[in-house]
């Protein structure tokens, strides 16, 4: 230790930090331990190299945030924001507040969302959480003192221990890549919860805007038929209508008021959806809608290879994927430490009134007799086979969505064209 501490000067370790890469460590470990040698030079090298990747470890400047914004920019055009200070969230609601100073669009509204959603941003500090495993599993472990004093008659004894964890740096690298390959999962899982906002805030837009429309309808309706059951009423004071045909009017009237009670709070509830994915909060909750939908698109979208673009672009799928090949290689991590779980190296000072002072060092470990970590192994093999059947059912389950997706797109696009070719006109005309 003391080698390395007063050799390992501060430029030689930036300089290390810049150039060292973990399979270099590796390598070095390797070639130290086949060189014939001292056993203690071996030791000191491999000190080392876990030293110089302690050092190195440390938190990246965007803290894994390009990825996301990245996902967000290239599949939906639109700006996320990381609201790590004050700063930060003063600047989000500066925009959200320009953004729904006006009758808000639906570009607009998803924009809001990946800014203003406090649940999206709760989501993005799993990327903080995640990347502080990661500099934790680079950092080297705390080395353990002991301290004893005993006495046997005028004699006095001091026990001093310096003890290491050497199955920890050991096992140093590999901890590393897994947790970086937990952080990448990490990633994608929050990308994916972006690009799940975003279409739930695009289906509450359309869904709030629709039940407006349906309102300002329902209204219209409603008066059509006080309309109606005040002539139906006059009606039948001259005579002109019998009890029956005032009675269906009466029931037009009671139907048109339920069904506007029916459609305010279908617009109330609507709005209120909208407003919890948009994040809106006090004066915000005042934003307004247009008047009405937009125009059916004059073309249906033709998606001959949707099921390959599912399983080439989904986010869930590339999940899946990253998390059967993170079990397989955590599974030849457990392979590889069934038998030295525990494994120490200590050094002994032990000094005493009337013996010389004793040095020296001792190994400490678990003696497999009752568990030879057949048991974690097992258990190791089931989690891995359970990741590649959900990745596997993942996959299934993409392409029956995204079928079910187009031909609902389809059918919907087919139906709302028939209203407005066939249907609306015809009552048109009746009216």
């Amino acid at each position: 230790l003391n080698y390395i501490i007063d050799n390992r000067k501060t430029q030689a370790r930036a300089h290390a930090c810049r150039a060292w890469r973990p399979q270099d460590a590796m390598k070095a470990r390797t070639m130290n331990f086949a060189t014939p040698g001292s056993p203690r030079l071996r030791l000191l090298a491999m000190l080392a190299s876990a030293a110089v990747l302690g050092g190195c470890a440390s938190f990246s400047p965007d803290g894994g945030f390009a990825t996301v914004e990245k996902t967000a920019k290239d599949r939906l055009g639109k700006d996320v924001q990381w609201a790590r200070s004050d700063a930060d969230q003063d600047r989000i609601s500066k925009r959200v507040g320009e953004l729904l100073s006006k009758p808000l669009t639906v570009d607009d509204a998803v924009q809001v969302a990946l800014l203003n959603n406090r649940g999206l941003q709760a989501t993005f500090q799993d990327l903080g959480i995640s990347e502080a495993e990661v500099v934790q599993a680079g950092r080297l472990p705390n080395p353990g003192f002991s301290f004893g004093r005993s006495s046997r008659g005028d004699e006095r004894e001091i026990e001093r221990g310096l003890h290491f964890n050497i199955a920890r740096l050991i096992a140093m690298p590999f901890i590393g890549q897994m947790e970086a390959r937990r952080f990448e999962q990490t990633k994608g899982m929050v990308a994916m919860s972006v690009l799940s906002l975003a279409a739930d805030t695009r289906k509450a837009y359309y869904n709030a805007l629709a039940a407006e429309e349906t309102v300002r309808y329902m209204r219209k309706v409603k008066q059509t038929a006080d309309a109606s059951a005040e002539l139906a009423r006059r009606m039948e004071q001259v005579g002109n209508f019998n009890k029956l045909q005032r009675a269906r009017e009466q029931v037009f009237y009671a139907d048109a008021s339920l069904n506007l009670a029916r459609a305010e709070q279908a617009q109330r509830a609507t709005r209120e959806r909208l407003t919890r994915l948009l994040g809106a909060w006090g004066t915000q909750t005042q934003f307004s809608l247009p008047e009405r939908l937009p125009d059916l698109p004059k073309d249906v979208m033709e998606l001959p290879d949707i099921e390959r673009v599912a399983l080439s672009q989904r986010l869930d799928v590339q999940g899946a994927k990253l998390a059967a090949e993170q079990t397989a290689r955590n599974l030849g991590l457990t392979r590889t430490t069934r038998f030295v779980n525990v494994l120490e190296l200590g050094l002994i000072r032990n000094s005493s009134n009337e013996e010389p002072t004793q040095r020296g060092w001792e190994i400490g470990f678990e003696l497999p007799l009752f568990d030879w970590g057949g048991a974690r192994v097992a258990r190791a093999e089931a989690v891995y086979m359970q990741t590649v059947h959900r990745a596997a059912e993942t996959a299934i389950n993409a392409r029956s969505e995204v079928r079910e997706a187009y031909t609902g797109y389809r059918s919907a696009y087919d139906i709302a064209r028939h209203h407005r070719d066939q249907i609306v006109p015809l009552n048109q005309r009746i009216a």
